[in-house]
């Protein structure tokens, strides 16, 4: 992807998050650019001054990328359930940092320490429960794949810490081309 493509769907994605943080509908995003228009799954990220305020994503889409990444900073801004109580103001969208993760297709492994920190990001599923990290969250936390493995089945997906290691439990790995503001 170019650098113009980047900022395309960076400004995307911010005008898209004012437009859902002011309660109205989102500038229609629009491109006969073909790596703007690959459909292929991604994640819009929120931050304030380093701290999360919204993900949110999808691994798959019928709809071309740029209007997957207005959906889902649309959805990062007024739908991530662990900020309903505080929500986004019009006011804090300036002072928000996106970060845009385009995602590979999943791929399923019966090795799930054969990922790659910082690299891979994980899909965990055991029955209904589901869990995902970015891989850009290793880099973050500075934790061992064990350690990546097992948060993401406790805590996202609210399965045991080991449940990984079962072979009923399905790991899958992803890489993301991450997509960021000034970077």
């Amino acid at each position: 992807m170019t650098e113009n493509q980047k900022k395309q769907l960076l400004t995307i994605a911010k005008n898209a998050a004012a437009a859902a943080a002011a309660g109205k509908k989102p500038p229609k995003a629009l491109s006969s650019e073909a790596e703007l228009n690959a459909h292929c799954g991604c994640f819009v990220t929120l931050k304030n001054r380093g701290e999360l305020r919204g993900c949110i994503g999808q691994f798959i889409s019928e709809a071309p990328l740029i209007e997957l990444v207005s959906e889902m900073a649309v959805a990062a801004t007024t739908g991530d359930a662990r900020f309903f109580a505080d929500r986004i103001t019009p006011q804090e969208v300036k002072e928000l940092d996106i970060g845009i993760s385009v995602l590979s297709p999943l791929k399923k492994t019966a090795d799930p320490l054969s990922l790659r920190l910082g690299v891979d990001g994980i899909y965990i599923k055991r029955d209904y429960a589901s869990g995902c990290f970015l891989p850009q969250v290793a880099t973050e936390t500075g934790w061992s794949k064990e350690e990546f493995l097992s948060y993401c089945c406790e805590h996202k997906a609210g399965l045991k810490p080991d449940a990984w290691k079962d072979k009923d439990t399905e790991v899958y790995l992803f890489t993301a081309d991450i997509i960021e503001e000034g970077k």
